[in-house]
């Protein structure tokens, strides 16, 4: 680590070409003061190890730069680290717990956080929400042993801690983690009026609407450039158990209907699949969303999450232009990231 990750972070903007501001220098030296008390070798760290906030969760509105800036803090701790969507670790959680359900002499968690430990020392997750309440009831015990030994987390979200999970089925259960969050993490709110993602040097020139022939024409014709000289296949996912189909996969460029991803039985487990074997997606004909179709913009918020996190370029058609889209009343919040991650992913400045 250097000794001025302020001015190493200076570095790192000029060289990306990003700009930066105050709130976010001020969130550096936080990271600073976060990094010395964790993997500093000072002796009144030693004798303060107990005291020691072993997570740092920064929160603040969409698009103000909270995943730039922890991924490049990220970037610069040389001990052992991973990064994962929230639903991908609880996923492995559920998975360990199932592969040992025979093990009755210890407790599953104590197993699975000591697995844990022995390959990191810090945990990464980008957009930390909560929606499952079997997760819900669980995190309280998994984190609490998780910072019993000595593994860092590493968390950004657009919620304060106080109000995850809010209004959640039995939410009483869910406070301890709340609790244990307030008390072994630093929480941080960055705040920036505008959203980056919207900027003019972020156009969303593969972003069609509204929903009609012209727009039709124009999905083809880019999906035509994109899978000019691949092969096509009938791709098969076998996930637990379950076939899912590919109708049009051409060597990892992939097209969906909005329906085939978001109105049927599927979940973060499926998407992260479906991502594993894509490197540019296509989904067409995403509709406004309200109150009765909640299920299928959930799904959607989840699918939007994981493309980010994994870094897949897409290409969109949709029935509304992005700053025209409604939302469900109890989605309405997490739905501000997803179309902030839209105008991102859209854009011809993310890479393909």
């Amino acid at each position: 680590m250097p000794k001025s990750l302020k001015e190493e972070f200076r570095l790192f903007c000029n060289s990306k070409n990003l700009n930066h501001n105050q709130n976010q220098i001020l969130t550096i030296k936080k990271l600073q003061d976060f990094y010395e008390s964790n993997f500093g070798s000072s002796i009144l760290n030693i004798f303060k190890k107990k005291e020691i906030k072993r997570g740092f969760y920064l929160q603040g509105g969409v698009g103000v730069g909270k995943t730039m800036i922890l991924d490049f803090f990220f970037n610069f701790i040389s001990q052992k680290k991973l990064r994962l969507h929230f639903n991908e670790f609880m996923l492995n959680f559920h998975d360990f717990v199932h592969e040992n359900k025979n093990k009755e002499d210890e407790n599953i968690i104590d197993l699975f956080v000591k697995n844990l430990k022995s390959k990191v020392s810090l945990i990464y997750f980008d957009e930390f929400q909560v929606t499952n309440i079997v997760d819900a009831m669980i995190l309280g015990k998994l984190f609490d042993k998780i910072f019993n030994e000595n593994i860092k987390v590493l968390i950004t979200s657009n919620i304060k801690i106080s109000e995850l999970y809010k209004d959640g089925l039995q939410r009483d259960q869910f406070k301890p983690f709340i609790e244990i969050m307030k008390k072994r993490t630093i929480e941080y709110e960055l705040i920036i009026e505008d959203d980056y993602r919207k900027s003019k040097n972020n156009q969303n020139d593969r972003y069609f609407f509204p929903l009609n022939e012209e727009t039709n024409f124009k999905m083809n014709k880019y999906f035509r450039i994109i899978s000019k000289d691949k092969k096509k296949n009938n791709k098969i996912l076998n996930i637990k158990g379950r076939d899912f189909h590919i109708k049009e996969f051409y060597e990892g460029i992939v097209r969906f209907s909005f329906n085939e991803l978001c109105d049927q039985n599927l979940g973060a487990e499926d998407y992260l699949e479906i991502i594993k074997v894509s490197e540019f997606i296509f989904i067409d004909k995403i509709p406004q969303f309200d109150d009765i179709n909640s299920n299928q913009q959930h799904r959607f918020i989840t699918l939007i999450d994981i493309v980010y996190d994994k870094k897949i370029p897409i290409a969109v058609s949709a029935e509304k232009n992005l700053d025209e889209f409604n939302s469900s009343k109890s989605l309405k919040e997490p739905f501000k990231r997803t179309i902030s991650r839209l105008y991102e992913l859209t854009s011809s400045n993310f890479k393909l």
